[in-house]
């Protein structure tokens, strides 16, 4: 896609997948659907975005989300007809990145103002694909849990080189974790292992309620 101009276009133009006799069916796996994370048609989503507002994603961004959460400085990423890159790219500060756990640990509240709505909230991070056997998918949410002598549920988002914002809603905590392991295959696993060792060690849960 990053070697073309149009990515829309790209996006549009991917075939569709088939199943060979010996692969789970859609129909036959758990929600009725098979997985397959794909970059195009999370950019793809910003231009149905665009369709539905009237607005470009950077114009909604600002004025339904940033705005409302004091987020000030956010640099996007662009395709070479100037689309917003929605799937990845985006550069914001960790305090920033918080803020959006933040707001979906509250149930879409912030500063007492509904942001987004409860029932979006729910919906998105409610189960819709089951990735692997630990790991669910809601709506560009990841869903597993976290945690060695006591497994706690989570939703977060993760990104290239270990990136990670994960809300442990049980615990009352959001987390964000920057990390530039680009290129390790293992960038994921030790984003993890941070998570599993340090933040949700017994006497951290013990001395903290929230981490920021």
């Amino acid at each position: 896609m990053y070697l073309l101009e149009d990515w829309t276009q790209f996006a549009l133009d991917l075939p569709i997948r088939g199943f060979a006799p010996w692969e789970t069916k859609p129909e036959d796996a758990p929600y009725g659907r098979g997985f397959r994370y794909c970059t195009a048609g999370v950019f793809l989503l910003g231009r149905v975005l665009e369709g539905a507002t009237g607005m470009t994603v950077e114009q909604f961004a600002e004025q339904h989300l940033f705005r409302p959460l004091g987020i000030k400085r956010a640099k996007w990423a662009f395709s070479p007809l100037g689309e917003a890159q929605t799937g990845g790219g985006l550069e914001l500060t960790s305090r920033s990145l918080i803020k959006l756990g933040e707001l979906y640990r509250l149930d879409g509240q912030w500063e007492g103002k509904q942001i987004i709505s409860r029932k979006w909230v729910m919906q998105s991070i409610s189960p819709k694909v089951q990735v692997d056997s630990s790991t669910k998918y809601g709506y560009l949410w990841w869903l597993s849990s976290f945690g060695k002598t006591k497994p706690f549920q989570a939703f977060y988002m993760t990104g290239s080189g270990g990136n990670k914002v994960i809300v442990l809603k049980e615990l009352g905590v959001t987390a964000v974790i920057t990390s530039a392991n680009f290129g390790r295959a293992d960038a994921h696993q030790l984003t993890d292992k941070l998570i599993s060792d340090y933040i949700l060690k017994e006497e951290t849960l013990i001395n903290t309620s929230r981490v920021n």
